[in-house]
């Protein structure tokens, strides 16, 4: 029954956020209020533009991370497997869903292992929530699941908000920061902690920073609402969908980022990934030059393949490239570090209503 329980939850998450409106309603990613200042005179060419990164030792063509998404029941393979060889033919990194089905019996493996069979020299980063990390006396589960997938990094995502609204969540996160700080220590490969759609705020990063993580994804609010997505999941009348406090949860990502990356003077080697809204290039754009080392995105990418299809999502990969490429080139930033250091983003001023 819990295998059975875990995996229609994940086919349940993929079947919203695909075919609903799960987007948060009156809350923004944050980037709108923000915008680049035009370089008439940029001082480069277009071809000189390199928007080559590294990310977990592996060379990627664009700081883009295609990011954890599903895995666990018996579809997943066949998408988990399609993103993976759209992230190999364009260089960029991936996330594998929770693997926490796969700590509960063997059936569904294959829809884990088929994003390193589609993505064999990409960094490919495992995934498992923190109520079940902080649960465990021995940390070995998590070392076979990096294993399995052959994994340049593990993820441990914090996602206290979905835990609290979904109807078999997990609400046990006491021992937490303890656990991630064991880890740490113990798996031979980078811990990246994140959150799902409600953003770390700087507080929250540094504490991890003080258990040794030194990778954050902030996973802001603005893109997926997953507090909607298990409101939708519980039932709810339309009235008390549309009326639930909770689906606009969270700390918009382009302020997450922000607060981030003043935590260098702390961890100068700090790697920050911007996610939450991603919908294109001009929002990765502005997570870069706002302090994040890359961007990840979930939903947008997912939606292309699942409507349009493997070809289609690779069009729309090398059509993000060729947009971050004119915008860095439009900026005067021949490279992502430069991207990174740009005094040519401005805050829109506020107007009082």
């Amino acid at each position: 029954m819990k295998r059975r329980t875990t995996s229609s939850r994940k086919r349940d998450h993929v079947r919203l956020t695909v075919r609903e409106d799960v987007a948060f309603r009156s809350k923004t990613n944050g980037f709108d209020r923000w915008e680049f200042v035009h370089n008439a005179l940029p001082e480069i060419d277009l071809d000189e533009v390199d928007t080559g990164t590294e990310f977990l030792g592996r060379p990627l063509a664009m700081p883009l991370m295609v990011s954890c998404m599903t895995g666990g029941y018996r579809e997943a393979e066949r998408i988990n497997r399609r993103l993976a060889e759209a992230c190999e033919e364009h260089r960029i990194a991936m996330g594998v869903g929770s693997q926490r089905q796969a700590m509960e019996d063997t059936t569904f493996h294959a829809s884990y292992t088929a994003a390193r069979a589609g993505a064999p020299t990409v960094p490919l980063v495992g995934n498992i929530g923190a109520p079940e990390l902080a649960r465990m006396k021995d940390l070995s589960p998590v070392l076979r699941l990096a294993e399995m997938i052959r994994a340049d990094g593990f993820a441990v995502h914090l996602n206290p908000l979905q835990e609290f609204l979904q109807p078999e969540g997990k609400t046990h996160f006491r021992g937490v920061l303890a656990a991630v700080e064991r880890l740490v220590k113990e798996l031979p490969v980078p811990v990246i902690v994140k959150e799902i759609g409600a953003g770390i705020a700087p507080d929250v990063a540094l504490r991890l920073i003080d258990a040794g993580v030194s990778i954050i994804d902030v996973a802001g609010a603005g893109g997926t609402s997953w507090a909607g997505v298990e409101i939708l999941r519980g039932g709810g009348s339309n009235a008390e969908t549309a009326q639930n406090p909770f689906w606009d949860w969270g700390i918009p990502t382009a302020d997450a980022v922000i607060g981030a990356a003043k935590l260098r003077d702390r961890l100068p080697r700090l790697t920050i990934i911007g996610s939450g809204g991603i919908a294109g290039p001009m929002d990765g754009a502005k997570a870069v030059a706002l302090g994040a080392d890359l961007f990840a995105s979930a939903r947008p990418l997912l939606t292309v393949l699942m409507e349009r299809g493997p070809k289609a999502l690779s069009q729309e990969l090398s059509s993000w490239k060729r947009g971050l490429r004119g915008i860095m080139f439009l900026l005067g930033t021949p490279t992502v570090a430069a991207l990174r250091g740009t005094r040519r983003i401005i805050q829109r001023p506020t107007v009082d209503p």
